[in-house]
């Protein structure tokens, strides 16, 4: 008797992924901490979708509201603020 590997199910299968679902629906696996720093653990996690866009959910309220954020978006936020664009947050 053969056995069948298992494959990992898509995430939330033929289920609209969007902006401020609860991220528990994601599932729990894939999520990272692209970067942390000494603030208790108080961090973002962030996850890349099979269609490219990128979700980001509070590491303190991991079932709560994701945002979705395209590849272009992401990219954007993230040069802009390597630029300073987003120093005022800081003040």
């Amino acid at each position: 008797m053969e056995l069948i590997k298992s494959q990992p199910k898509p995430r939330i299968r033929g289920e609209r992924i969007y902006n401020g679902m609860p991220a528990r629906e994601l599932g729990s696996e894939g999520w990272h901490k692209p970067w942390s720093g000494g603030n208790g653990g108080n961090c973002l996690e962030a996850m890349k979708l099979a269609d490219g866009r990128i979700a980001v959910r509070q590491s303190t309220d991991p079932d709560g509201p994701a945002l979705i954020y395209t590849s272009a978006e992401m990219t954007a936020f993230i040069e802009g603020a390597k630029a300073g664009e987003a120093d005022f947050l800081l003040s």
